[in-house]
């Protein structure tokens, strides 16, 4: 898929809105463009598949060879592997960037870790795959705090709809956060039937 697709093009493609903006767009017409928006598809297993997968690497804005190692990680987990896929992706520096509320997208989320605005335990780290793990500090490097990103950061401008995810501890004051914990399945503001998302991988 067209990674330059517009946002609310590709949200109602998708069946989720991937940004806020994409968000009102999509609640006045969650259907695609033109006279046939309306009609119902008849979806083959595979594109219902398809589909999934392609909804799980927008939400994350990754590549098919990123979720493919991704998913081949979660594999080698014991447990379930679709709920191991989502904690894997969870748990890149870009998408927890988004969470704790320093960045408004995943886009953006991203922009800011290439960058070279963001540093992990002290040290800039400029790739938004980097896997944080448990009790890792994450913060703007303070050359960067004064960016006008980050001062509406600081103001709350970005927070997320709801509650912080509870694996994370996150002072927006201090433009910092602490993975507490591995996230679990349910915590993860993510919509995924991840079933489906394995599926397509093991045929």
């Amino acid at each position: 898929m067209n990674q330059s697709r517009p946002k609310v093009k590709k949200s109602r493609a998708l069946g989720i809105a991937l940004t806020p903006k994409a968000v009102k767009y999509f609640e006045a017409r969650p259907y695609p463009p033109g006279e046939h928006g309306r009609g119902r598809k008849q979806n083959s297993d595979y594109k219902v598949r398809l589909l999934e997968k392609q909804r799980l690497r927008a939400q994350y804005d990754i590549s098919e060879r990123q979720m493919v190692r991704a998913y081949d990680r979660a594999r080698k987990v014991t447990g379930k592997t679709g709920e191991a896929l989502i904690i894997e992706l969870e748990r890149r520096l870009d998408a927890l960037v988004l969470r704790s509320g320093i960045a408004r997208t995943i886009y953006q989320a991203r922009q800011m870790v290439v960058h070279g605005h963001i540093e992990v335990n002290g040290r800039k780290v400029d790739k938004p795959s980097f896997r944080v793990a448990p009790d890792d500090v994450v913060m703007v490097r303070e050359r960067s705090r004064e960016k006008h990103p980050f001062q509406v950061a600081r103001e709350g401008g970005y927070a997320p709809d709801g509650e912080t995810p509870r694996y994370l501890q996150v002072n927006l004051q201090a433009l910092a956060f602490r993975l507490d914990r591995e996230p679990n399945r349910k915590e993860i503001p993510v919509i995924c039937d991840e079933q489906l998302v394995v599926e397509y991988y093991a045929r």
